[in-house]
């Protein structure tokens, strides 16, 4: 397999602009002429929708906690006809949790190192002068196996403030690929969990093309281009999740849209057709599916369309006499019989299970989750060991249906949202990533 070069973008910390600068390296870089595949470290799924349409290309998630072996060569060869790889990381560069996963601890540093992409660390100047230089140094030296191309600076107060950053940085022995000028506009749009969602974005071609040329201007790309090394990629036999069924109804729009690309991927591999459909537009699923998915998304900002969209919920509820349905996170919501949004409007949904949630009192609930299956569902036999990763913000006022999964959290400690089932219908508040192979 060809393996393109590549490098990790990472950071100190969350907020510190690593999103945007990947966003404006990839549209760069594809500017000009190279195909350029995007990864996304860690679990976020919201992310790899913003690196598609700057690249062109699928982004996929690499997760050393939930992935084995066989799920990451999987993923990785999706790069087999890029020029150059980008992976952006999550948090911070060594941020992980404490207990052992697959592969290791999930975070960014593991994945560099897992596929030899050297690191440039955006770093947030603001505030600090040479002493942003013993930062980079302390990430240089912490781990000395980790290879540490060198640093952007970014938010950049004027041109005095980077001589100083500048003269620290070259004391300090780090390369410095470029500044970036602090500019209030140079932000994606947030919500509670996040970014908003790439479909959502009032002109997001204006806003990447803006980024790419902000990049291209302050940076050094063909430097950066030079510092970019060979992909690794460890010698195992690809294993993606087995298709739950073999035609799949996926519920598909700005409501539902949180799915592992890695997980469609695999489905479609193995010979699974996906059937999208659209619940806000009042789409029912296809009626020949084998099987009803309900991903994840932001139904509590849609729940009155919803709840009115009667050709959806009608034949989710017909499905649902003779074939299974089930549904994630916000899918698992829409599933239940109530939604009550942040302003206490209590909105109907499927009533398929018992289900009651709010987001009148939010309550965080973040982390990945270990999964074991009790009994045979959704091509899962009894014993059969998940990854998974909860975010949301929904509280439970009601779960009255059985219990789906015995579900832990990292360190494997029980987590109350066990998930639930009621005839053929089932529901999880964690995004599935991986199965655990024996």
């Amino acid at each position: 397999m060809t393996k393109a070069r590549g490098f990790l973008i990472s950071a100190p910390s969350s907020g510190t602009g690593k999103t945007t600068v990947t966003l404006g390296l990839l549209r760069a870089f594809r500017s000009r002429g190279y195909a350029v595949q995007p990864y996304k470290s860690g679990p976020d799924y919201i992310d790899p929708a913003f690196h598609r349409f700057a690249s062109g290309r699928a982004s996929y998630n690499l997760d050393t906690w939930a992935m084995g072996a066989g799920v990451l060569q999987g993923v990785i060869e999706t790069s087999v006809d890029a020029d150059m790889v980008i992976a952006e990381g999550s948090m911070g560069l060594f941020d992980g949790v404490l207990s052992q996963g697959a592969m290791g601890f999930g975070s960014s540093a593991e994945t560099a190192k897992y596929f030899g992409w050297p690191v440039i660390i955006v770093i947030d100047v603001s505030g600090q002068a040479q002493s942003a230089a013993a930062g980079a140094l302390g990430f240089k030296l912490y781990d000395p196996s980790l290879p540490i191309a060198g640093v952007i600076l970014n938010r950049v107060a004027s041109p005095r403030h980077e001589r100083y950053v500048r003269q620290g940085m070259q004391d300090a022995g780090i390369r410095v690929f470029g500044s970036l000028p602090r500019r209030g506009d140079l932000a994606l749009p947030e919500r509670h969990l996040g970014l908003i969602q790439a479909v959502e974005h009032p002109d997001l071609e204006t806003a990447i093309s803006d980024y790419a040329s902000f990049v291209s201007e302050h940076l050094d790309l063909d430097a950066i281009e030079e510092a970019a090394a060979q992909t690794n990629v460890p010698d195992a036999h690809t294993q993606f999740i087995d298709p739950p069924a073999q035609r799949i109804a996926l519920a598909q729009d700005e409501a539902f849209s949180f799915t592992y690309p890695h997980i469609l991927k695999g489905w479609r591999e193995k010979g699974a057709e996906v059937l999208p459909f659209s619940p806000l537009a009042n789409q029912a699923p296809d009626p020949t599916a084998d099987l009803v998915w309900l991903p994840g998304g932001y139904p509590e900002l849609h729940g009155g369309k919803i709840a009115s969209a009667d050709v959806f919920l009608n034949g989710l509820r017909k499905h649902s006499e003779t074939k299974p349905v089930h549904g994630e996170c916000g899918g698992y919501m829409v599933l239940g019989e109530t939604l009550i949004d942040k302003d206490a409007t209590y909105h109907k949904m499927a009533g398929l299970l018992g289900l009651v949630t709010s987001f009148e009192k939010r309550k965080f609930h973040l982390g990945y989750r270990q999964v074991l299956a009790t009994e045979n569902i959704l091509n899962f036999a009894a014993g059969d060991r998940l990854r998974g990763h909860e975010f949301h913000y929904s509280r439970i006022i009601e779960q009255p249906d059985q219990p789906l999964f015995e579900v832990s959290d990292a360190d494997g400690n029980p987590v109350p949202e066990t998930g639930s089932r009621r005839c053929h219908v089932s529901g999880t508040f964690f995004h599935l990533i991986a199965k655990e192979r024996g």
